[in-house]
């Protein structure tokens, strides 16, 4: 509470209460210049445990981030929390994303580009602090273009695929489709196998995850993709990341019905998935 009570003080506007009984909070934060080009919102939730036994649980929710920059941010957040066990560790966590922010700010790089939207959240119901923060169009087989371009090796098997049980609500259908994969070769297969079926094609978002554990260097190969549904990709790494799974790929086929779902459709994203992964 004395945290919570501080940090509002500190960020003023920038702090937003998004549930007081659920203790979730949302940050934004920016590279402080006078016109920032770089902003960030990083939402958390404090679990009954922390700081003393448990870690915030948090999403980290910009246009840009996604990649290398995802990984690296959250990678510094995570060693923060193991640096500072049992400490209240949030105002450092919102310090070193203001830190990364300014480097960018004063760096040759461009400002980001801003041009797609999840169709709900213009919207949505109370998640005002969204509006800032428009994720960018990106085809989702970008990144891993980019990863497995420059490789030339040997084809790979196409892995298994299963298809989870479909989740409906007001018009709105969910489903979860899981593939074991070691490498993102392997994971760019399965996404091209996914998106030859019409009907997956042409659902109005298509978010996965994946997590690969690299047993030479010891450490996780993972990225995520929103594919319009902002911060949807990161909250189901997130969870893969809870579930310490590895070595599988989920997608999330989102059929838009027409109606507007708020938070509610977050839950079932993170539901389907979870189903899938415990089948």
């Amino acid at each position: 509470i004395d945290e919570v009570e501080a940090l509002s003080s500190i960020y003023g506007e920038d702090w937003c209460v998004v549930d007081e009984e659920e203790k979730i909070y949302c940050i934004k934060i920016n590279d402080c210049l006078d016109q920032p080009k770089w902003t960030l919102c990083l939402q958390v939730m404090l679990p009954p445990g922390y700081p003393t036994a448990e870690p915030p649980i948090y999403q980290l929710n910009a246009p840009w981030l996604r990649g290398q920059d995802y990984t690296e941010l959250a990678n510094s957040l995570e060693e923060i929390y193991v640096q500072n066990l049992g400490e209240s560790i949030l105002y450092l966590w919102v310090e070193k994303i203001r830190e990364v922010l300014i480097e960018k700010a004063e760096s040759s790089e461009a400002e980001p580009d801003i041009k797609k939207t999840s169709e709900e959240v213009v919207e949505d119901d109370g998640d005002d602090f969204l509006l800032e923060y428009r994720p960018i169009q990106e085809d989702p087989m970008k990144m891993l273009n980019y990863i497995t371009s420059e490789s030339q090796e040997v084809d790979e098997e196409l892995p298994s695929i299963h298809h989870g049980t479909p989740i409906t609500d007001r018009r709105s259908t969910f489903q979860a489709h899981l593939a074991p994969v070691v490498t993102p070769r392997q994971v760019k297969k399965v996404l091209e196998k996914l998106y030859e079926n019409k009907k997956i094609a042409s659902a109005t978002h298509n978010i996965y995850a994946y997590r690969i554990y690299c047993e030479d260097k010891q450490t996780f190969l993972q990225d995520c993709e929103d594919d319009g549904e902002t911060a949807a990709g990161g909250r189901l790494l997130h969870l893969m990341q809870i579930l310490n799974v590895h070595n599988v790929l989920v997608v999330v086929s989102r059929w838009y019905g027409g109606i507007l779902l708020g938070p509610d459709r977050f839950k079932h994203i993170n539901n389907c998935a979870r189903n899938v992964l415990v089948e």
